[in-house]
């Protein structure tokens, strides 16, 4: 029976949570996941210095004329042309926004809320496609329209989304139609 009491006296309850502890791996945490998000700015920072050489984004013209087509949806980024993984940040070319895009006889205009506007002259213009990724997007096969364009000395891919996906086909007709027309005139 005595052996019985020891063993009763010998159980202790569980150990109460030790918070200084926790609240040490929490802040530790805290601490990790901002010096991550800083890195990451600095990156970001760092890639727009190296793209500074790029020249600043054309404005539209007074009088673009007639809209040939109007769209809207979404401004996916800018990478250089065929490396669809090689974002371009400077000028604002890597943010993510809605956005209106209008094409005419002038080019292409690109009005985006909250970002830098920029405009395509039409002799700048490249190539129209569709495809399936662009930096940091993918999407199903055909998804997005890319429209290939000159800036300076450097072909850039910009993607875009339209709200109605069936307006692409469209788009990627119409300009390569404008595309040809411009560089046969040339």
């Amino acid at each position: 029976m005595t052996s019985l009491y020891l063993l009763a006296a010998e159980r202790k309850s569980a150990e109460v949570t030790d918070w200084a502890a926790r609240i040490g791996w929490l802040v530790g945490l805290v601490l990790f996941i901002a010096l991550v998000y800083w890195l990451m700015r600095e990156g970001w920072k760092w890639r727009a210095t190296l793209q500074s050489d790029l020249p600043e984004l054309p404005g539209a013209p007074e009088d673009l004329g007639p809209a040939k087509l109007s769209m809207s949806g979404r401004y996916h980024g800018s990478t250089t042309a065929g490396q669809w993984l090689d974002r371009i940040v400077a000028h604002g070319l890597g943010t993510r926004s809605r956005v209106e895009l209008t094409l005419t006889d002038a080019g292409l205009d690109v009005v985006r809320p909250g970002a830098s506007d920029f405009f395509v002259p039409a002799e700048r213009l490249r190539e129209a496609r569709l495809d399936k990724g662009i930096a940091g997007k993918v999407l199903t096969e055909g998804g997005l329209l890319v429209v290939t364009w000159a800036h300076g000395d450097k072909l850039i891919d910009s993607g875009f989304r339209s709200d109605h996906a069936a307006e692409h086909n469209e788009w990627v007709d119409t300009l390569n139609q404008m595309i040809d027309k411009t560089e046969g005139a040339r």
